[in-house]
């Protein structure tokens, strides 16, 4: 990718601000832009970088024998009235944005159980379909009622969300406990340390709940958390009268817990029949007899990741804000060149170089900047490597540095993609 094709704008660090530097860097970039507040629209890094969250999501799922399907966003009253959660939705807890036309009224998409069992039930007539689990990826909305953290707590976002369909509460559970492994595997590839809590149900339902909490100062959660055998537990059960029942699924002592503040990502559910009986939806078993749907639903926050993933990449230098670096692992670009005038050839031959031989890279040729200012740029993009062609840059021997680390490299081309691809 040309530097000059994502007309990014020139931003003063000094102004940004303390607490979501990141994000507020893109903010200022132009590659985050604000409509009203918690409403965005999306830059080509952070598209990037969304893709890549996503295929590693699919790819884990895909494994797991999860099926890839989409249901709609916009969705009719009158099925969440067939699970009784209108009124909750949209008055108990007005979380839904609704829509009411001539054609009858709607609700723009919070989540999705209603959907998904109608969906399932008319495919998972019989016992002999189950177990299934299909699972979406796309836009949610809620009425937040204090959008804040930029993409931590927006009104928009998208979402990954799975419903699974067993014909009975073991099967359930063991669906369940698969679902736990995959979204390890998918924080593990995302390189985010993750941390399985114990939590409420709130209002989705079911009796089983855990989250899926990353530890980082600017979440808005607080959990305890047992380093030893990596579980948690969110500090809001703590109050609830039945808190023993909570204790009791984290199986660990509360007093050899520590306290940290932290930021949800994911979380599962165990829903029970709670749907399928509502909806009076079922499946003919062994006796050709109708039973109800037991459940579970699944989601991760793909906006939280990516929010989660620069906000803890964040570079001061000598106590001064100096931008970001992301893991080399999801970074959309790899590399940045960065050249002089006069060495423009030899960059352009680089750059075509490093695309044929599949690295993602961006090419600075933007005109009228200094070397130096082009180097401090890497900082605001997020980009792990920067190879520098100035005046004792030869034609095949280049200096390459690690952005996180400083560290530096005369080395040929070649050597540049052995060092990548390692």
């Amino acid at each position: 990718m040309r530097l000059s094709n994502l007309n990014i704008k020139k931003i003063n660090l000094n102004e940004v601000s303390d607490k979501y530097s990141g994000q507020d860097i893109l903010l200022r970039l132009g590659e985050l832009y604000q409509f009203e507040s918690g409403v965005y629209g999306y830059g080509n890094l952070w598209t990037k970088l969304e893709r890549y969250v996503e295929d590693v999501i699919i790819d884990e799922l895909d494994k797991a024998g999860c099926v890839q399907v989409e249901y709609p966003k916009l969705q009719p009253r009158k099925i969440w009235e067939r699970s009784n959660r209108w009124d909750l939705y949209t008055k108990d807890n007005d979380i839904m944005f609704t829509i009411d036309t001539n054609l009858g009224e709607y609700g723009m998409a919070p989540t999705a159980e209603e959907c998904a069992t109608i969906f399932a039930a008319n495919r998972l007539i019989s016992y002999k379909n189950l177990p299934a689990t299909y699972y979406q990826i796309g836009e949610k909305f809620r009425k937040e009622i204090r959008a804040r953290g930029y993409l931590f707590r927006p009104r928009t976002f998208v979402m990954m969300d799975a419903y699974s369909f067993d014909k009975d509460e073991e099967g359930m559970r063991k669906t369940y406990d698969i679902m736990h492994e995959v979204y390890l595997r998918i924080f593990k590839r995302l390189g985010i340390k993750i941390i399985p809590t114990v939590s409420d149900n709130g209002v989705i339902g079911g009796s089983v709940a855990e989250e899926f909490q990353a530890i980082t100062s600017l979440g808005e959660d607080s959990i305890y958390y047992d380093e030893e055998r990596d579980v948690g537990i969110n500090s809001e059960v703590l109050s609830f009268d039945n808190k023993d029942e909570y204790l009791k699924q984290l199986g660990t002592n509360i007093d050899s817990l520590k306290e940290y503040s932290s930021v949800e990502l994911g979380n599962n559910f165990q829903l029970g029949t709670k749907y399928s009986e509502n909806m009076k939806l079922y499946y003919k078993d062994e006796e050709g007899k109708d039973r109800p749907y037991y459940m579970g639903c699944y989601g991760i926050g793909l906006g939280r990741i990516i929010a989660c993933l620069i906000e803890n990449n964040v570079i001061y230098e000598d106590g001064k804000l100096k931008g970001f670096i992301l893991p080399f692992n999801v970074a959309p670009y790899k590399v940045q060149i960065i050249y002089k005038e006069d060495k423009k050839e030899v960059a352009e031959s680089l750059y075509n170089y490093l695309q044929e031989k599949g690295i993602k890279c961006l090419l600075d040729d933007r005109e009228g900047r200094s070397i130096g200012t082009k180097i401090k740029d890497v900082y605001v993009l997020g980009t792990p490597f920067s190879v520098i062609i100035g005046d004792k840059s030869t034609d095949n021997i280049f200096e390459v540095e690690d952005n996180k680390t400083n560290e530096k490299y005369n080395i040929t081309k070649e050597e540049i993609i052995e060092k990548l691809t390692k």
